[in-house]
Parts: C-alpha cells; sequence; structure tokens
C-alpha cells in the first residue's frame, strides 16, 4: 500500500479537513459567546461589622485588614460599617475632618454605639473612632466607613487598652467602666491628672454628666471656657439637687474634659463634667446629696 499521496490529492484532502471543521458540532448553535457566564462586576473592599480587631486605625487597607475573635484580646471592636450616600459619596477625594461628610458619619456611629452599650459612651472609660477607606480605595469606588468602640486606660490616658469580652450591653446595669468619683492630683494651680477612687474613699470630684456643645468651631470653644463652666455648673446642680443660684459656686465648681480637636472637627460635641471640690475632701457620692450634703461655704 502507499505510504503517501500526490500533492494535489493531498491538498483536497487539507481543503476538506478544514471546511469540515468549520461546520457546527452536533448540538451547538456557531456562537461562541452566548452560553458563557456574566462575569461580575467587581467590587471595593469593605470591613466586617460586629467583629474585634487587634489593631486601631483611622484608614483601613485590604492588604493588611485583620480581625480576632472578641473572646481574645484586642483593642478596638467594629460595631457598624456604614456608607457614604448621596452629595457625600460624590467628592473626588476622602472626607476630611470637619467636612459634613464626617460630621453626618460620626452621627451614625454615635447612635450605634448608645445602641450596642446600652448608654452613652461619653460616660465611661470608651472611645468611638472612625475608619476610612485608603485614598486609591476610595478613588476606586470605596465609600464605607467603620465604627469602632475601644476601651481606654482612664478619663487622662484616651489611648486604647487591650481587653477580652465584647462591648455589646457594657453599660447596662453597674459597670466598672463608669466613670464615678476621682482623687485630682494638681500640679500648682493646674489639674494634672484624675486619679480613679471609690466614692467612699476620700475624694475631690465626681462625674456627673455629658453635655452637648453647639455648633462651633474648635477655636471659638477653646476661647469658651466661661461657657463651658456654666453648662458643667448645671449639670452638677441637677446631679446633687441643689438649686442653680447664686449659692452654688460656694457648694463646688467644675472639671470638663472636651473631646480632642480630632473628634470635635469630625463633629463629637460630648463635654464631660464634673463636680469639683477644693476646699473639702468628700467621702460619698454627692448624687442627690442636696443641699445639707453639699453645703454652701
Amino acid at each position: 500500500m502507499r505510504r503517501w499521496l500526490p500533492a494535489l490529492v493531498l491538498a483536497g484532502v487539507t481543503t476538506m479537513l478544514l471546511l469540515t471543521g468549520c461546520a457546527p458540532a452536533r448540538g451547538a448553535d456557531g456562537d461562541l459567546t452566548d452560553d458563557w457566564p456574566t462575569l461580575r462586576v467587581p467590587k471595593p473592599f469593605t470591613p466586617a461589622t460586629d467583629t474585634c480587631l487587634p489593631r486601631i486605625a483611622t484608614v483601613v487597607q485590604a492588604s493588611t485588614y485583620e480581625t480576632v475573635d472578641c473572646a481574645r484580646n484586642h483593642l478596638a471592636e467594629t460595631i457598624h460599617v456604614g456608607t457614604f450616600v448621596g452629595p457625600d459619596a460624590l467628592t473626588e477625594t476622602r472626607p476630611e475632618p470637619g467636612s459634613s461628610a464626617l460630621r453626618t458619619a460620626r452621627a451614625e456611629c454615635d447612635q450605634r454605639a448608645r445602641q450596642v452599650l446600652g448608654g452613652d459612651w461619653h460616660t465611661a472609660r470608651l472611645a468611638l473612632s472612625l475608619a476610612l477607606p485608603s485614598a486609591p480605595a476610595w478613588t476606586g469606588g470605596a465609600r464605607w466607613f467603620r465604627c469602632d468602640l475601644s476601651e481606654t486606660g482612664s478619663i487622662d490616658n484616651t489611648r486604647a487598652v487591650n481587653r477580652t469580652g465584647s462591648l455589646r450591653g457594657a453599660l447596662i446595669g453597674d459597670t466598672p467602666l463608669t466613670h464615678r468619683c476621682f482623687d485630682p492630683k494638681l500640679i500648682g494651680d493646674n489639674l494634672n491628672y484624675m486619679a480613679p477612687v471609690l466614692c467612699t474613699e476620700p475624694h475631690r470630684a465626681e462625674f456627673v454628666g455629658v453635655y452637648e456643645e453647639g455648633d462651633m468651631s474648635w477655636a471659638e470653644f477653646a476661647k469658651s471656657a466661661e461657657q463651658a463652666h456654666r453648662r458643667c455648673m448645671a449639670l452638677i446642680a441637677e446631679y446633687v439637687a441643689v438649686p442653680n443660684n447664686s449659692e452654688l459656686p460656694y457648694r463646688a465648681g467644675s472639671i470638663y474634659y472636651p473631646p480632642s480637636q480630632r473628634e470635635w472637627e469630625e463633629g463629637d460635641r460630648g463635654v464631660r463634667c464634673f463636680l469639683w471640690s477644693d476646699d473639702r475632701k468628700l467621702t460619698r457620692s454627692m448624687r442627690g446629696a442636696g443641699p445639707e450634703g453639699l453645703p454652701a461655704i
């Protein structure tokens, strides 16, 4: 049997094979694109909510994002992830402190924090921080903001401390996180720090509440110490159950702790107020003490 074919015949065979290859296979419609699944549109990275974090960050990147079990040591807990909407989402760059977008986001975080905790986080050794996408992620379409709660060392040391367990419901009932009584340490006439003590121990200060300052700049607030003092004195009078009159300054003074400048510019206006007794040591809580419990001297 011959093992070769003339070139002309071979060319004919090749043509036949090529033509045969162009015919659709049995059951095929000849369209090579309509049977492939549609590719999903890529979505920007978004952090998870209701989880705990080994570190605190104001900018979150997908490449370094990490969560831990809340039963293990952690520095913060994500309680909410919100979304910038409307005009706030249309800016070319991330919102900056002082912008209406961040004030809106922080207000949403504050509301969510109160729901999760069961009370106002300002009244305790807690801090609420806001985290945003990186600048490239924002450019790529990320429009989320993250709300993180952390436990702090003291009213003076607002750095986060390691803790275990979720903060959910942490301000319901009696809790060691809540601000109570303090023995202030002074350097001359200046407050150095507030040492927390039991209210049954000798002390000169007691937390009485929080007031919300109005819409003013940080610079304006820094110049309005007298206004902050008056607002705190009103809270002291209500807390102690004494008249807010000309005798009140002879009963007690005030100490107040405003938010940091960054927190203020993000929209936090909660000012913490403390009763201050500069001429006598107290050995009980002044809550509801009345005129007899805190006489004018």
